[in-house]
């Protein structure tokens, strides 16, 4: 059993808000605490350790009881924390719709596999970021990428992880399918 220093009750919340609410508590917490975040939304586990990556705080491990997923992240200290940045190249929903057709690009939807299915931007690749960091190779690091999410949250994630893998021409599509305007693909897998 883990000792934590705080619980924080994200249950029923969809990204970004486990995170968002992640963000506050930490603020509360002094450095080295432990934090134990109870979540359903699946997409947490991927959020919650590239956050705990890109924030300088240690994501320790998540155990699943049931539908719950608990995550438990360390604060950092002082000369641990990071500045976070949001990934600088981004582009909006009406801006990646006139992309749409065009030829030399990547659609990348970094969602969950049942957001993915039950409405998607036609063409589009999935693959969560949670497995990202495995399957970048499947990518051609040529073309230019522009990555999608359900709030522009775990696509400024994956924008970073792709940058840090040599993919030179990728764009944050910052509104998300939350706000996607356009037409929409439902699949089965």
């Amino acid at each position: 059993m883990i000792k934590t220093d705080q619980i924080l009750d994200a249950k029923g919340l969809a990204c970004p808000m486990p995170i968002v609410r992640t963000k506050k508590a930490m603020k509360d917490l002094e450095p080295g605490q432990v934090i134990e975040v109870q979540a359903t939304d699946k997409g947490s586990l991927a959020d919650m350790k590239a956050w705990a990556k890109s924030s300088g705080n240690q994501y320790l491990g998540s155990s699943e009881e049931g539908d719950v997923l608990k995550h438990y992240l360390r604060k950092a200290d002082s000369s641990e924390e990071k500045d976070e940045i949001n990934f600088p190249h981004t582009v909006t929903n009406s801006e990646l719709q006139e992309q749409l057709g065009r030829g030399g690009i990547i659609i990348l939807d970094v969602r969950e596999p049942a957001e993915f299915a039950f409405g998607h931007v036609k063409g589009a690749v999935s693959i969560p970021l949670g497995e990202l960091d495995q399957r970048a190779g499947e990518l051609d690091s040529e073309k230019e990428v522009f990555v999608i999410c359900l709030t522009g949250n775990r696509s400024d994630f994956a924008a970073k992880q792709l940058a840090e893998k040599g993919f030179g021409r990728v764009k944050n599509a910052v509104e998300g399918m939350s706000q996607w305007a356009g037409e929409t693909k439902q699949s089965s897998s």
